[in-house]
């Protein structure tokens, strides 16, 4: 079985370093049913592609137990197709191959590392339980073009109608951890079929791999029972901590709507980009802010900073949330009890309202309310400018919440009605630029606004999103610093 991944990003041959796999070498690897082999086939400046193939030994699949074979085929454990089609065998080999890889770690290319690159994956035979269809709903809400050719049973004879095999092609901007997780999860998940016995530790490592996407996946149900292979105890373990990392993320302001139309597949499709479209700017912004220590206000369980603490210029990382339970997400999502030591020494857990001066928050280079301020009550709002922007008065600020302009564009939100049942308001994208002005001009910053997600000519993008700079940031960095420390 076979694995193309292809990337363009200059110079492409950093893919080497991004993998830990040279460019111009042929490495082999043992594996417990046969053996898998990396090379690249093409890898100059402008265009790089590795390789990843699977050789499977029947005999080792077999394992020499005398398991029931399928369908009375007596045989069926060593003659199948498992040495031909892309399954969990690839997906235990992409894990022991690409290790550092899949956790997002380059030590040559850190930034790299943590950044979206183009990226072309190709498994050319692929059995799919569901059709190219499937194949797609599973893959283009996470931000890929999906291309899924049916493979005809014979090209001499078509008439006898496709096979149960897709050719398979992503493309898309992505990290290279995400993709590799991507695979890792939904390769299996495809093909509903597992070579190993399914054990409970199994849902960990669904979540592990399935952090920041799985959550709010639009079939998560589907990949959770077709991953722990059916066993309904597991999968309705694995949904309950998906339903849990579900309400305390971000909050996703699009999540709690349900389209209503037979468009609603596509909402899905659309919506599910938008969270994670949403991260990435707050992210571009911060990184061009030059910020390393950064305060995540409002942290929900932990969406948000997991990509920080993936991208290693951001030195320190404080999650803070008024909620405990949300804190104790967070702890489980970003897995603080499995970190090395140096590692979950960036990472800080405060809890704190958002509305109430906090030393502990001063000094910081940047701070974050990523779908914050409309969750809390009007009157309020004062007492969280104060805090945030008079007091903690961290060098940037960024602020992302939704346009409710844009809500006319979700079929199944009726009028009147906010994205999130927690909503005290949602600013149309004039009342939004008013409040960013007024808290610019009486705190001492400067304000960038923009938006976030595709933009509708009449009503704008459907989030919003401002970058607020300290006016004496450079002036006063030092000072805040030193108070901190102190602290």
């Amino acid at each position: 079985m076979l694995l193309t991944l292809t990337t363009t990003h200059r110079p492409a041959t950093d893919l080497g370093h991004l993998l830990v796999k040279h460019p111009d070498r042929v490495q082999s690897f043992d594996l417990p049913a046969g053996a898998a082999h990396v090379f690249y086939p093409e890898a100059d400046e402008a265009r790089c592609t590795a390789a990843l193939l699977v050789e499977v030994d029947p005999l080792k699949l077999g394992g020499g137990r005398r398991n029931r074979a399928p369908e009375g085929f007596a045989l069926g454990q060593y003659v199948n197709d498992r040495p031909y089609a892309a399954s969990s065998l690839l997906s235990s080999a992409l894990a022991k191959v690409f290790r550092s890889a899949l956790r997002g770690e380059s030590r040559d290319r850190p930034e790299l590392a943590a950044s979206a690159i183009p990226l072309t994956v190709r498994v050319p035979v692929l059995r799919c339980r569901g059709g190219a269809d499937l194949a797609v709903r599973i893959f283009a809400p996470l931000g890929w073009t999906v291309t899924a050719d049916p493979i005809p049973l014979d090209e001499t004879y078509p008439e006898w109608g496709d096979s149960r095999y897709v050719d398979l092609t992503l493309t898309g901007t992505l990290r290279l951890a995400d993709a590799l997780n991507h695979l890792y999860v939904l390769l299996p998940v495809l093909d509903d079929a597992k070579h190993y016995w399914v054990a409970p530790d199994e849902v960990d490592k669904l979540l592990r791999a399935g952090a920041g996407w799985l959550a709010g996946h639009p079939e998560r149900g589907l990949i959770t029972r077709r991953y722990l292979a059916h066993r309904r105890a597991l999968a309705g373990e694995a949904m309950a901590r998906l339903t849990e990392l579900r309400l305390a993320d971000e909050p996703p302001a699009d999540d709690s709507i349900e389209p209503s139309t037979e468009a609603g597949a596509a909402e899905d499709v659309r919506r599910a980009s938008l969270a994670v479209r949403r991260r990435e700017a707050v992210l571009a912004a911060l990184r061009d802010s030059g910020a390393s220590r950064v305060l995540d206000l409002g942290c929900g369980g932990g969406a948000l900073l997991t990509a920080l603490v993936a991208d290693r210029r951001f030195t320190e990382v404080v999650g803070v949330d008024v909620s405990d339970r949300s804190l104790g997400m967070a702890a489980r999502r970003l897995r603080l009890d499995r970190l090395p030591e140096r590692q979950r020494d960036r990472i800080r857990l405060r809890q704190s309202a958002l509305t109430y001066r906090d030393d502990r928050l001063r000094g910081y280079d940047a701070a974050v309310l990523m779908e914050v301020v409309e969750h809390v009550d009007p009157p309020r709002l004062p007492a969280l400018e104060d805090a945030v922007f008079g007091h903690a008065r961290p060098g940037t600020v960024v602020v992302t919440t939704p346009n409710v302009e844009y809500n006319v564009r979700y079929e199944g939100l009726g009028p009147g009605r906010f994205r999130h049942p927690d909503h005290r308001f949602e600013w149309t994208r004039a009342q939004f630029a008013a409040w960013v002005d007024r808290v610019a001009a009486a705190h001492g910053y400067t304000a960038v606004l923009g938006g976030v997600g595709d933009d509708d000519p009449e009503v704008g993008t459907p989030t919003q999103i401002a970058v607020l700079t300290r006016d004496d940031r450079d002036e006063n960095t030092s000072n805040d610093r030193k108070e901190a420390t102190n602290r």
